[in-house]
């Protein structure tokens, strides 16, 4: 591991109420107090950021939406903006999750547009690249996730490598119990940091966060985070259980 502070992050989907929310997000406040090398992140759903941000408070845990609107306002009927994200004391958002590529149909360009437009309110995106399950088996892997990086980062200036996060979240492995196999995960995120190496100054892209997701749980965490070039975990199913979170953030 180089100087790449870990990040442990926690992708709630579309779970919890307000009470619900409230009473995870304590929890994660309290897991992480006194935690030292490492950050952690939460994304709510958008209905409960105000009052997760409210339990926050000026606790060291990082608060981020689950996607984000290029534009600052205007007619876009079911989207959020940068600015109102940033209102509500986001600072990060997921951004290209498998779930918004497979399901809603989003693709590289218009993933390449939130991502632009989030960064230019300097909100940090989180943004997430993937194989299909039928991809890996073609062999095609690298070159997908090539081709993701780089149209979704196209056009993208990098001077601060803590404002930007890539989170390499095989979709085989998302929520199906699967997980990749250490040294496949670890293949993939070296893979990735070439590719940024390609894109921006070789110093900005050493420090760039790579985190792995797809089914992490307190069981595999530990030789997940032992891999030199992954970063920190984008958790979905088991950050909604305070108990299983609290054990991924403390990982060993």
């Amino acid at each position: 591991m180089t100087e790449r502070k870990v990040l442990i992050a926690g992708n709630w989907k579309m779970h919890t109420t307000l009470a619900e929310a409230r009473e995870l997000a304590g929890a994660v406040v309290r897991s992480s107090t006194n935690l030292v090398g490492r950050e952690v992140m939460i994304a709510p759903p958008f209905t409960a950021l105000s009052a997760v941000a409210e339990v926050l408070g000026d606790s060291r845990v990082l608060l981020a939406a689950q996607n984000v609107c290029w534009a600052e306002k205007g007619a876009f009927t079911g989207e959020i903006s940068p600015l109102m994200l940033k209102d509500l004391g986001c600072g990060m958002a997921i951004i290209g999750h498998s779930e918004r590529r497979h399901v809603f149909g989003e693709d590289d360009a218009l993933l390449n547009k939130r991502v632009l437009g989030a960064m230019e309110q300097n909100l940090s995106p989180v943004f997430c690249i993937g194989e299909t399950l039928g991809q890996r088996e073609g062999g095609q892997t690298m070159s997908v996730l090539e081709g993701q990086v780089r149209n979704g980062l196209a056009g993208v200036v990098v001077t601060d490598p803590g404002a930007l996060v890539i989170a390499y979240e095989p979709v085989w492995a998302i929520g199906t119990g699967k997980t990749a196999s250490v040294e496949q995960a670890q293949e993939a995120h070296a893979f990735v940091r070439t590719v940024l190496a390609d894109l921006f100054e070789k110093n900005i892209a050493t420090q760039i966060r790579i985190l792995y997701g797809g089914s992490v749980n307190p069981d595999n965490v530990d030789v997940l985070m032992g891999q030199e070039d992954i970063d920190g975990a984008l958790v979905g199913g088991a950050a909604l259980k305070a108990e299983s979170f609290d054990r991924i953030i403390h990982y060993r």
